[in-house]
């Protein structure tokens, strides 16, 4: 009797506020749903502290739900495991999902179960308001992300009256031209609280293009018209136009900023934002952060969100205001096996309650019926414990790994050496780097051993002498004995070293085609092509 009373209740609560809502103004439309979702965060937050209790029984309750009724699985994992074997991953990381739409019986308690957007949503709207508090105001959030074809779903996408971005700007064919339109639109807002992006290259590309555009981007502000550019159509562009009104201050603003130098504008032109969200800042885009945050973003807080993996949310940040972003792995969202490192000398697959706190493991998911034992390609570190439920960190992709010989040189480690070459180069700041194997150049490599090839761009330094160039070869050979062994006996050849030319790597992320993280060893013969056609040392 109490919980058909209890169910009444939330229905009238539900339907009084959806009443609220289509009535309002927009600004208490906004508050009415953001008090709501932050109550429904706060709920869901609450039952994930319960699910962290006993981890082992959420992921059983959570396989016998992605297996079904009926598919004989009496025998448990042991039976799982004989039925389904390791597969590759059964899709690429997806860029993020059509933005959905939200029904606000979905707030009910015990209807989150079937949709894991919208509980990652949950949390993250709950913790990014708990920290910064004036984050999820209304419009206050601008939106860098590229999504060509049709719009993906942000991270506060529940609540859209977040965002002052309009979502045709990010659908653009042309990865330049979308980021160009968002940059505009947050430059009008003054306001901001949040600026968002999907990957750190992203905010770095659009920065990089302020740098460079300024002038034109304060007369568009000034007169409330955009220019035709390439990758913009036509219709898009007057689509987009009519949004923009003349703002002569703003423009004298952003004039006035710019002449002063770069080091700090984003707070300087958005002196009341209050942090960076990004929605991918480990591994490959961890560079680009380190970047921001010494020049552009000084002074501000980046906050990573989500975890995601062969097209499966898996984690949720949070905590916002730490500097070095922890997953917590959700026993609720997917079924996930590990595979102890090599280095532990553990082949037997373990559970996400059998982990060990500072070891690394590859991940496996099952996180849709049908797609069973997936390898992600991701290796994870434990870096502690919430509960019960682990908290990790993404160490490397397998994928990103060179190998000529056997030799395997994951690529946060191979950053780490390189990181400790620039340190033997005075005055050399790293923009980017991108590496390849030899084989990958066919007939074109020559006659010698098979080597790694890599192309770098530098600030600080216009040309590297050879003895400086070899410094890399060094500290490689210092860092891995079995690479050292090889380059002895002459089974692998000297690395090579190129300097690019400015904006190189921001042309090779527009070749991409997609929103991805950028990768650090080139697998495409074109790839290859566009990035030796910018070499100039």
């Amino acid at each position: 009797m109490l919980l058909a009373v209890a169910a009444v209740v939330a229905v009238a609560v539900a339907v009084a506020v959806a009443v609220a809502v289509a009535t309002a103004v927009p600004a208490l439309r906004h508050r009415i749903v953001r008090s709501a979702l932050r109550r429904s965060g706060a709920r869901y937050r609450r039952r994930l502290e319960a699910l962290g209790s006993d981890v082992r029984l959420s992921q059983e309750r959570r396989l016998r739900r992605l297996l079904g009724a009926g598919t004989g699985t009496a025998g448990g994992y042991e039976e799982f495991q004989e039925r389904h074997p390791l597969r590759e991953p059964c899709r690429d990381e997806a860029p993020g999902d059509p933005v959905p739409r939200l029904r606000l019986w979905a707030l009910l308690p015990g209807c989150w179960d079937t949709d894991r957007r919208l509980q990652g949503s949950l949390l993250y709207l709950d913790a990014l308001g708990a920290a910064f508090p004036r984050a999820l105001a209304h419009r206050g959030t601008a939106l860098l992300h590229w999504t060509p074809g049709c719009p993906r779903a942000p991270a506060g996408w529940p609540l859209p009256t977040l965002y002052c971005t309009p979502a045709a700007a990010g659908t653009l064919p042309s990865r330049a031209a979308a980021l160009r339109v968002q940059l505009l639109f947050a430059l009008r807002q003054r306001a901001l609280h949040v600026l968002e992006a999907g990957l750190a290259a992203e905010l770095q590309d659009a920065l990089v293009a302020l740098r460079t555009e300024w002038p034109q981007l304060a007369q568009e502000l000034a007169l409330g018209r955009l220019s035709p550019q390439p990758g913009l159509p036509e219709g898009v562009r007057a689509q987009l136009q009519a949004l923009l009104t003349p703002d002569a201050a703003r423009a004298a603003e952003l004039r006035a900023e710019c002449t002063r130098g770069f080091e700090g504008i984003v707070l300087r032109l958005w002196p009341q934002l209050e942090v960076v969200v990004v929605r991918t800042a480990h591994g490959a885009e961890r560079l680009y952060c380190d970047s921001l945050r010494r020049a552009d973003c000084q002074g501000l807080p980046f906050y990573c969100p989500f975890y995601q993996a062969a097209g499966a949310l898996l984690g949720i940040n949070l905590w916002p205001v730490e500097p070095v972003p922890q997953f917590l792995l959700c026993p609720d969202w997917a079924f996930c096996e590990f595979l102890p490192s090599l280095a532990n000398k553990e082949p037997q697959m373990v559970l996400l309650d059998e982990l060990w706190q500072g070891r690394e493991y590859g991940l496996v998911v099952t996180a849709q019926p049908g797609e069973y034992r997936c390898r992600t390609g991701e290796v994870l570190k434990v870096t502690g414990f919430h509960k019960q439920c682990p908290m990790v960190e993404p160490v490397h992709r397998e994928s990103q790994t060179l190998s000529v010989r056997g030799e395997s040189i994951p690529e946060d480690q191979f950053c780490q050496s390189l990181c400790r070459t620039l340190r033997m180069w005075p005055g050399a700041h790293l923009i980017d780097y991108v590496c390849a194997e030899s084989s990958l150049l066919g007939d074109s490599s020559g006659p010698c051993a098979p080597h790694y090839e890599v192309f770098m761009e530098l600030q600080g330094l216009r040309d590297l002498s050879e003895e400086q160039r070899y410094k890399l070869d060094q500290c490689l050979q210092e860092d891995f004995p079995i690479y050292k062994s090889f380059r002895f006996k002459g089974s692998i050849g000297a690395l090579r070293l190129h300097l690019v030319r400015p904006g190189s790597f921001t042309r090779l992320r527009e070749a991409l085609d997609c929103p991805v993280p950028m990768p650090r060893v080139l697998r495409e013969e074109q790839l290859l092509r566009l990035i030796q056609g910018s070499v100039i040392s």
